[in-house]
């Protein structure tokens, strides 16, 4: 075992140093605007990349495991993409080429965000293999509208962590074994797990991930890489396998900033499939985008929360030492820093075996579940009840004796939304509206600032956004992150906070595949 993980570590190795002696154009790390100005001069064309992503892959993959499935389309609809820029260069504007899109950009999927092609749809179930979506999700919709290009489907958690109570590690049916990419022993996190680690190790130019509670801002945090979880509905749900539609939310993984915010901008508005909650949201969308809050001085009379509770790690450690510098730094560029504050009853916020949370969803899953699966043109299973059987029937595929089905199990025998779950949703709503969002009203707070997801149930309950930014390596190489949390509709300011912090810092390496 360990002889061949060298061996797939030497692979990785050599993947890197033919990738960099092949192309003029330094493709690895690459953001989207500067893709962009290689198509326009000429250095580059969209199938030329797509082409350096797949054959990534195929290196990568079997030591990272981040990929399920890659789209036998892909190529082609590059093709089309540099067709579409070289006609339009000739006879008149190609509207979808411009800086504002994501003409001919490679995004990679979480496997439960549905498209209309011959790519499946899983979550990372064997169960779901070969079912067919009868549209694209809304969020695909977008990006396509955006001229982007799907490479295919990523890694996750199967099921986005909700089979069983401790997750499945990174791991699924269909996609194996997750790996770290810094460090490939280290916790890759979930359940956007693929997505992560994909986006750290340069085997697409963006990836999506979706979150109920930490599914992106975990991953994202130890794989070194910005994710944005974003307010509930400002990204549409539709055609996305669900878990709750309380909490769920669809949102960008990608090395910088820049590239996650310029994903957002394609993916936010309204979509009929997903109506109450993005037209809830679509107030919260500003004229002009997100775009324009990448300001390097984005810091500056910002108030930040320093909630206890979180930051608390053993002097002298390195990210004990880390987290002070990167206090400084706001200080440094025009923060202002409340510490020593207290989010009310955060103790209960963050066990979810008791803040209502395992009463509420298991019951909103099997409902959202089983609406899903309907609305499919097919799928080999039509409910909750037949994916467990499905599980039962196939134990070893599914390694039903080392994860089991607890959670499935819980879910299939609610009734609906009843009494408890009411009033177990009714008690999330008020230990958010109690806590965090009376917090950050009384202190006049633009953001909260805490260690990787650690935030993250604080956030998922009410909704709210966050941004993880990388900030740093821990003494044997494994990524921490830092992460802005806000109210709804937040996103302008923490985006000028992440990306202000980002520039400040510079903190992100590419990976190292340490064993």
């Amino acid at each position: 075992m360990a002889q061949q993980q060298h061996l797939l570590l030497a692979a990785a190795v050599l993947a890197l140093v033919a990738a960099g002696s092949c192309h003029a154009f330094q493709i690895e790390e690459a953001t989207i605007d500067a893709i962009h100005a290689g198509f326009n001069n000429g250095s580059l064309t969209s199938a030329a990349l797509v082409r350096f992503y797949l054959d990534r892959i195929s290196r990568l993959n079997p030591l990272l495991h981040a990929v399920i499935e890659v789209n036998p389309d892909a190529l082609r609809q590059a093709a089309r993409a540099d067709a579409e820029r070289q006609y339009s260069g000739r006879r008149r504007p190609c509207h979808r080429c411009g800086r504002g899109g994501l003409h001919g950009i490679p995004v990679l999927l979480k496997d439960n965000i549905a498209t209309r092609d011959r790519l499946n749809t899983t979550a990372g179930s064997l169960a779901l293999l070969g079912s067919v979506a009868k549209r694209d999700a809304g969020v695909v919709r977008r990006l396509r509208r955006a001229g982007a290009v799907v490479l295919g489907k990523a890694n996750m958690e199967e099921w986005a962590n909700f089979r069983n109570l401790e997750g499945t590690d990174g791991w699924s049916a269909r996609g194996g074994q997750g790996r770290n990419p810094y460090v490939l022993s280290a916790d890759r996190c979930g359940s956007s797990t693929g997505s992560a680690i994909a986006a750290a190790a340069n085997l697409a130019a963006v990836t999506l991930g979706t979150e109920t509670d930490g599914s992106i801002l975990c991953p994202a945090s130890l794989n070194s890489v910005v994710g944005i979880k974003p307010t509930l509905g400002l990204t549409s749900r539709a055609g996305v396998i669900p878990i709750s539609p309380r909490q769920d939310t669809i949102g960008p993984i990608c090395r910088k900033m820049f590239d996650a915010v310029k994903v957002l901008d394609a993916i936010v508005g309204y979509d009929v499939h997903d109506a109450r909650a993005t037209k809830t949201a679509s107030r919260y969308i500003p004229r002009g985008g997100y775009m324009q809050f990448l300001r390097t001085d984005g810091l500056r009379g910002k108030r930040i929360g320093i909630p206890n509770g979180f930051f608390n790690y053993p002097n002298g450690t390195v990210q004990q030492v880390a987290f002070r510098q990167h206090l400084d730094t706001m200080r440094k560029h025009g923060a202002v820093l409340i510490e020593n504050i207290d989010i009310a009853n955060l103790s209960v916020i963050l066990d979810v075996l008791s803040n209502g949370e395992q009463i509420a969803l298991p019951a909103e899953f099997k409902l959202s579940i089983n609406s899903y699966l309907s609305d499919l043109s097919y799928t080999p299973v039509r409910s909750l009840a037949e994916i467990i059987a499905f599980n039962s029937d196939h134990p070893i595929e599914e390694r039903l004796k080392e994860f089991g089905q607890l959670i499935f199990l819980m879910a299939e025998n609610t009734t609906g939304i009843g009494a408890p779950e009411r009033s177990a949703i009714q008690e999330l709503n008020k230990l958010s509206a109690n806590g965090l969002e009376k917090l950050m009203k009384e202190l006049k707070l633009d953001a909260i600032v805490t260690p990787n997801d650690s935030a993250a149930s604080v956030l998922a309950i009410g909704g709210m956004p966050g941004i993880t930014v990388p900030a740093g390596y821990g003494k044997l190489g494994v990524p921490f992150g830092i992460c802005f949390g806000g109210l709804k509709g937040y996103e302008p300011r923490l985006i000028e906070m992440a990306y202000a912090f980002e520039q400040a810092t510079r903190v992100r390496k590419t990976p190292t595949f340490t064993p």
